[in-house]
């Protein structure tokens, strides 16, 4: 059993947490429930439970955004609120069908996120959601050759400027090596 991912809400008044575990020390797969504490590890809450979780980040100082499998519609993204299980809500249905690497721009209006490559077309998506509106924008696409898998990867890791002018993304698109990418999205259609 471990933990990782630590992650502290904008206020610093609390941080969630992913507790991990492998059944047997042979498995390759393992569960995961997500956590929230305050800084002194007092008043630890229970988030998330199924054993799915994945790619998170805070909203707002109570809600968490989070990849994760849930009975009500399986793998997806879905708003967690911090303390109430019950209010667990999905974000993005037909739209964020990936597990990535999500955050919300400033304002919190829209979702920056990426893809994992798929299966077949070796692609990696970085794009932006606006949940409001249930609309998807493209703002790159990336090759992701085949010989940078498993550890090797090279995961777009998708983070804006502080102004949210700017994303910034890792890439070893167009045979380059490993790169840094920046898209302006400024100057994008809204």
């Amino acid at each position: 059993q471990w933990f990782n991912h630590l992650l502290f809400n904008p206020a610093g008044t609390r941080f969630a947490f992913l507790h991990r575990w492998r059944a047997r020390p042979e498995d390759k797969g393992f569960g995961t429930r997500m956590l929230t504490a305050a800084p002194d590890g007092s008043d630890i809450r229970v988030v998330d439970d199924y054993g799915k979780t994945s790619h998170f980040i805070w909203r707002d100082d109570g809600h968490i955004l989070a990849w994760a499998a849930q009975a009500s519609h399986g793998p997806a993204f879905y708003l967690f609120a911090d303390g109430d299980p019950a209010a667990t809500r999905p974000v993005g249905l037909g739209m964020m069908v990936r597990d990535g690497h999500c955050s919300y721009l400033p304002g919190g209006e829209w979702i920056l996120n990426d893809t994992y490559p798929g299966a077949g077309d070796r692609q990696i998506e970085v794009y932006l959601y606006h949940p409001a509106a249930n609309r998807r924008l493209a703002i790159g696409r990336f090759d992701s050759p085949p010989e940078y898998t498993g550890e090797w990867r090279c995961d777009a890791h998708p983070r804006f400027s502080r102004d949210g002018r700017f994303v910034i993304v890792d890439t070893v698109a167009q045979g380059q090596g490993r790169q840094m990418r920046l898209i302006d999205i400024a100057a994008m259609p809204a």
